[in-house]
């Protein structure tokens, strides 16, 4: 028999460390994966430390994000920071240019879904700077 069910087990996976163009912070990615073509979507596993975030970026196709664990920070740019907690489910439409991350105090996990466009599920801008996240 030929199974085409895949199991990525618990733990089979490094962790990794976000990377400091994408993030300020510590930041750790744990379990991510990918579907094979035609299928495109993918996702990890974020979890940041309190005060770490992602730089500003936007998703071709939109990301959802699933709170698992404390409290985070989103913002849009132009709009007001929001916050996200345990058991918040977030979508972000195509194109729209945001961050997230951990309030200044508070650790925060969330698991990261988004779909490749030409390849690539996300298009990374600047840093977001102390005056940004705090305000």
């Amino acid at each position: 028999m030929d199974e085409k069910l895949k199991i990525i087990h618990a733990g089979s996976q490094p962790s990794q460390t976000g990377p400091e163009n994408y993030f300020t912070g510590k930041v750790r990615i744990d379990a991510p994966f990918h579907t094979t073509p035609p299928a495109r979507t993918g996702g990890a596993t974020v979890t940041f430390e309190p005060g770490a975030r992602t730089a500003w970026h936007s998703h071709p196709l939109g990301q959802t994000l699933i709170v698992t664990q404390g409290r985070g920070w989103l913002k849009e740019w132009g709009c007001p920071t929001r916050e996200i907690n345990q058991g918040d489910i977030v979508w972000i439409p195509e194109g729209v240019k945001h961050w997230h991350g951990a309030t200044p105090d508070t650790a925060m996990t969330h698991i990261a879904i988004a779909e490749s466009l030409d390849g690539s599920p996300v298009e990374w801008m600047e840093q977001v700077t102390d005056d940004h996240y705090t305000k």
